[in-house]
């Protein structure tokens, strides 16, 4: 069998199992139909200012360590980390806000503040997450996804009420402030469900959030994008942009044959898939798709997003390199999202002031930042609609830090369901990926090994283990396992 593999489309997982593979002995090949490497995790400079346009969050530090010791490299020998004190701030009203600190003793003090008793509470409920989390990140979400059995073993059966449990009950069991039960789910919301369709082992993001803390790569995510790319090359893998795969081609006995890329066919014995699951299988002749429209169509997805990019002429005052905006109704604003599919009356939203702590992002004396609104993928997406929200989301940011920022408006650049379709050709424009709800867990997930063409493999969000950069390099392991395994 050829040690060949192509590798469509060039984000965090594909760079991943680029690397793994490459370090196998195989010759690696990956295709990039944009212009520039790291898909979703893309930036966007202007006028001197820098943007991440996809993820800001540097969460769970030790999956980035476990993937760059595989190569017997650190993050540190790519990128420089720094911690973020405080880690982020959440606005409930006009003065109303709680700021959440870097070190989990201060969090402590800032709950107890806040409730009596709650920091007692917290620390019961984090030691619970943590031991998810070492369950979870540690052994389970390295699993490909083939079997339940995959999910049996001595600690998942004495977590089994974890498993059936949800994320609101657990923290809700003895914690009422409204504003901490805000903070405790807003990591599952934003990564895939509302916090009651949530199974409780997913706890393990507030151990994350809490426990590890919030980073931040100098110079942006980009920069792990870079890293990433830098390692893949010195173990010979060879990138390819602006190389639109259109078709991937099948024998008469059911293999790989090759792709169509850019109108020429390239040879192929293996083709690992880091594009969006259901845009690649549109690329297959009928007969060879696992997944019909009806079964995408009846998935929970979670959130696409309106995101805008914004430059400002001055410094803002009362924000911090991560600030949610939770000043509207939780509950309401996740109905439109995972009810039936509709825009956010009262949006609540999530803005990055990077150049807060990193002066690379934006001129001396100015501002970058970068506003997202969660949407229901789908959604009708025009220019009106998001002039509306931005109108929306400036005004609330004005009132609730307490300052004029309109008028200092230098550029506005925006994003939505319609590029996440065109750039990224993502299944109604979704953003992150499946929901991390119970039957859409490990196994319940779309395969990485293709049911019906030999040696064609998935990786990503879309399969195991799920959203989210960490998750991303885990997945893109997984995949290049499952190679090894089957050539």
């Amino acid at each position: 069998m050829s040690k060949k593999v192509h590798i469509i489309g060039s984000g965090f997982s594909s760079l991943a199992a680029a690397s793994y593979l490459a370090k196998a002995g195989y010759s690696v090949v990956v295709l990039e139909k944009n212009n520039y490497l790291g898909g979703r995790a893309r930036q966007f400079k202007k006028d001197g200012f820098t943007f991440d346009m996809g993820p800001t969050w540097y969460w769970m530090p030790d999956v980035f360590e476990k993937f760059f010791a595989d190569f017997g490299k650190k993050p540190s020998d790519y990128y420089q980390l720094e911690k973020l004190h405080p880690a982020y701030e959440v606005y409930f009203g006009k003065q109303d806000s709680i700021v959440i600190p870097g070190d989990l003793e201060s969090i402590y003090d800032v709950f107890e503040k806040e409730e009596q008793g709650s920091s007692v509470h917290l620390k019961r409920f984090l030691k619970q997450a943590k031991g998810n989390y070492d369950v979870a990140v540690k052994d389970l979400v390295y699993k490909p996804g083939q079997s339940p059995l995959e999910l049996v073993n001595l600690e998942t059966i004495k977590r089994l009420h974890f498993v059936f449990g949800n994320i609101r009950n657990q923290v809700s069991k003895r914690i009422k402030n409204k504003k901490l039960l805000k903070i405790l789910e807003f990591p599952v919301l934003f990564l895939g469900a509302k916090p009651q369709d949530t199974p409780a082992l997913y706890s393990f993001m507030n151990w994350a959030d809490f426990g590890l803390g919030t980073w931040h790569p100098v110079g942006g995510m980009y920069k792990v994008v870079e890293g990433m790319v830098e390692l893949a090359r010195t173990m010979g893998v060879e990138f390819k942009t602006n190389s639109n795969v259109q078709e991937i081609t099948v024998n008469s006995i059911g293999e790989v044959k090759g792709l169509v890329v850019n109108d020429e066919f390239l040879p192929s014995n293996i083709v690992l898939s880091g594009a969006d699951y259901h845009h690649t299988e549109t690329l297959l002749p009928s007969k060879y798709k696992q997944y019909s429209e009806k079964y995408w169509n009846k998935k929970t997805f979670a959130p696409s997003s309106l995101l805008f990019y914004v430059g400002f002429s001055k410094k803002l005052k009362n924000i911090k390199h991560h600030t949610l905006f939770f000043d509207t109704e939780f509950d309401e604003h996740a109905e439109s999202i995972y009810g039936p599919p509709c825009w956010p009356k009262e949006p609540l939203f999530y803005a990055s002031f990077p150049s807060v702590t990193d002066g690379s992002f934006a001129p001396t004396d100015k501002e970058a930042a970068t506003f997202l609104i969660p949407l229901a993928p789908g959604v009708e997406d025009t220019p009106e609609i998001r002039e509306k929200y931005f109108d929306i989301i400036i005004e609330r940011l004005e009132e609730l830090t307490q300052q004029s920022v309109k008028e200092f408006i230098i550029f506005k650049e925006s994003f939505c369901v319609n590029d996440f379709v065109k750039d990224y050709n993502s299944y109604k424009g979704n953003a992150y990926g499946l929901a991390n709800t119970l039957l859409q867990t490990a196994f319940l997930r779309p395969k990485i090994k293709s049911s019906k063409v030999k040696n064609l493999f998935f990786t990503g969000q879309l399969t195991v283990p799920g959203p989210g950069v960490p998750p991303a390099l885990i997945s893109g392991k997984i995949a290049s396992d499952l190679i090894l395994k089957h050539n």
